[in-house]
């Protein structure tokens, strides 16, 4: 990882070490540490993206069911900053809504469009906010969504420490169990969340690195993981598809997408995370990635 990126880390360090935390356990947990994209609304970084904007789609996809919430440049977002093999070129898109949802479901999507692929501006109403034809609208649902940001996003490179300290056994029912070799890692967190203030960037969405929410013990991620799983198996047991079409990678084998940190009237404290298997990362599909809502009200 970037040097400098390491070096803000410092504040960390030193308030692991005040606390009496070993040496050994402190590097050891920094060893750990991602890059991160934060995306922002303000600064001078430069322009990656955007909240809301236009509905810009392949001639031949489908209209979305959930909203758009964002719209990514990929070459904007190299891998040194965000930790992410994304395409080199093209748009991602993220659509979701902040909302549990039934039988884990995903509560959104991901659309990657390359670069070259003709494209045509939807005039939709999102099925998800205003319901299919004849459906009566949910007042709540449509509030919510008309807060959504609308704005310019800024990349600004950001370094992160894990925010959990407990992870889910590798074999069924996957139950929580201490984080693999690092004995204090729950003290180590706690000095990460008193430090993390001064050490990552305040921004809304944030681009690769560890996933957190105003609950985190166990890694988000894995949660998601786990609810992907659930939502296939659901799915497959009410249609013909074979056994097997339930298979997903392994918990461990999925990473952050992205993470919206929500904050708007009604959803205070409450996050949506994008995760999507390592390897369908690589192979730029984005077909099972995966949309877990997390709410404390």
């Amino acid at each position: 990882m970037n040097p400098e990126l390491l070096g803000r880390l410092r504040p960390f360090r030193e308030e692991a070490l005040k606390r009496g935390l070993p040496s050994q356990d402190v590097e050891r947990w920094i060893a750990t540490a991602r890059p991160s994209g934060t995306l922002i609304t303000s600064g001078d970084g430069p322009v990656v993206g955007r909240f809301g904007g236009p509905l810009m789609l392949p001639t031949d996809a489908p209209d979305p069911w959930f909203p758009l919430l964002a719209t990514l440049d990929c070459a904007g977002l190299p891998e040194e900053v965000t930790g992410l093999p994304l395409p080199p070129d093209g748009r991602l898109l993220l659509f979701g809504f902040p909302e549990m949802t039934d039988y884990s479901a995903s509560a959104g999507e991901v659309v990657y469009i390359p670069a070259g692929t003709s494209i045509e501006e939807r005039k939709t109403k999102y099925p998800y906010v205003y319901g299919g034809e004849g459906d009566e609208w949910d007042d709540g649902t449509r509030g919510i969504y008309e807060q959504f940001p609308q704005d310019e996003l800024r990349l600004s490179a950001d370094v992160c420490l894990p925010y959990h300290f407990v992870t889910a056994a590798p074999e069924p029912p996957h139950d929580d169990i201490p984080f693999p070799g690092h004995p204090r890692a729950g003290e180590l967190a706690e000095a990460w969340l008193e430090t993390s203030g001064d050490i990552a960037v305040d921004g809304p969405l944030h681009i690769g690195g560890y996933a957190s929410h105003e609950c985190t013990e166990g890694d988000p991620v894995v949660d998601a993981a786990l609810k992907a799983a659930r939502a296939r198996q659901f799915r497959t047991a009410r249609s013909d598809e074979p056994g097997d079409a339930v298979e997903l990678p392994a918990p461990d084998e999925w990473m952050l997408l992205a993470q919206w940190d929500i904050g708007l009237r009604g959803r205070e404290g409450s996050t949506l995370h994008w995760v999507i298997p390592r390897q369908d990362l690589a192979e730029r599909r984005f077909d099972r990635a995966h949309v877990s809502f997390f709410w404390n009200p």
